[in-house]
């Protein structure tokens, strides 16, 4: 059984929102916590680590709060959607603060590429499913 599979298996409560956006969140959001470890790893590697610090913190706070984002919604059942909601802002935010960090250093850093995609994705979705909430 699929992550999906269990997520939207007969026995879930009914949800207020399109699932197929909100798998897709999930899934956003799990992917930018892994692209944001790994620039962060990558970077603590680089000789020039000092130069990469605010990189290296955007991406440590961006991976905390897309993992805890994406466990929140994975238990979402639309009934209170106000922790939802903030999850969802703060998580777009991390993501806007980690992306525009990376970007800084995405000319001469790959892993910060992949990591600012990454969090545009992430961001993206977060704000797509903040609109759906209404």
């Amino acid at each position: 059984m699929t992550h999906g599979d269990m997520l939207w298996a007969d026995s879930a409560p009914s949800r207020q929102i399109d699932s197929e956006l909100l798998l897709r969140c999930i899934e956003a959001c799990f992917d930018c916590a892994q692209a944001c470890a790994e620039c962060a790893d990558a970077c603590l590697s680089d000789p020039a680590v000092a130069d990469l610090t605010e990189c290296i913190r955007s991406d440590l706070d961006c991976a905390d709060m897309c993992e805890a984002t994406g466990r929140l919604l994975s238990r979402f059942t639309g009934d209170d959607t106000n922790l939802t909601r903030a999850f969802l802002d703060t998580c777009a935010a991390a993501c806007r603060t980690c992306a525009a960090a990376c970007e800084q250093h995405a000319s001469t850093h790959a892993q910060c590429t992949a990591c600012a995609e990454a969090c545009r994705r992430c961001e993206e979705t977060c704000e797509a499913l903040l609109a759906a909430l209404g």
